[in-house]
């Protein structure tokens, strides 16, 4: 019976679908309890994906107590039920302006720099460091400040990149040569000053809604930090949750 394979059509991250199609494997019991699954370049074969996309479905289920990864001999089937309380993935959003609000990025600065020793101790690396300082615009209004921090290789011709479409997160994804598997996000509420200030429009103490996050690849490898200093009075921030299967 042939296997069943991954929809390059859809909107769905190629990784869940691959989730959804190990499940069934384990669920129909053609992988059993105790069972070795195949390697990750044998999966690799079977469903003609990236070993990036297979070992986000691998680590997932690993994740939520389905799977088991044991050094020097594999991976195996442990368990046909999630581990309470794991069964939840997080979507990444960007910010909620409203349907009928027009969306704007504006690059103000951009270029190699050298960050705050605390940023570079997130990014754990030597390398030269690319810089993008941008705003975003709600119907002519900005709403918040955003600085990236990127370690140089990271976005190949990054200089040719239109950063100005879609959210940060997006083009890491697509042009990155890294993939983002997880993103570590810390918020809190902080007051303007000096040129945040000037960039948002407002006086010195204005409260603010400060966002940041450390994105990481599938090998825990940092893949770039982003601040993102946001308006409270025209900028807030949503995360979605849904059951993978």
């Amino acid at each position: 019976m042939q296997n069943k394979t991954v929809d390059r059509f859809t909107q769905e991250k190629l990784y869940i679908q691959l989730m959804r199609i190990f499940l069934e494997q384990i669920n129909s019991g053609k992988w059993q309890l105790g069972q070795q699954i195949p390697t990750e370049e044998e999966l690799c074969k079977i469903y003609n994906v990236s070993k990036i996309t297979v070992r986000q479905a691998v680590n997932n289920l690993v994740s939520d107590g389905y799977l088991i990864k044991i050094q020097g001999k594999g991976t195996f089937v442990v368990s046909s039920l999630p581990v309470i309380g794991l069964s939840m993935r997080t979507t990444l959003t960007e910010d909620m302006f409203g349907k009928e609000v027009k969306l704007e990025r504006k690059v103000l600065s951009k270029g190699i720099k050298e960050p705050d020793p605390e940023i570079r101790t997130f990014l754990k690396t030597d390398a030269p460091i690319y810089y993008i300082l941008s705003k975003r615009l709600g119907n002519g209004k900005t709403a918040y400040v955003e600085e990236a921090f990127i370690p140089q290789g990271i976005l190949p011709h990054i200089d040719k990149l239109d950063i100005t479409q879609g959210s940060f997160y997006s083009i890491l994804q697509e042009k990155a040569s890294k993939k983002v598997f997880k993103v570590i996000q810390t918020i809190e509420v902080s007051r303007s000053a000096g040129d945040v200030s000037q960039h948002l429009e407002v006086e010195d103490g204005f409260p603010l809604l400060v966002i940041h996050r450390l994105f990481l690849s599938s090998d825990d490898m940092p893949v770039a930090y982003t601040e993102i200093q946001g308006r409270s009075d025209r900028y807030k921030f949503q995360t979605e949750f849904e059951r993978i299967r």
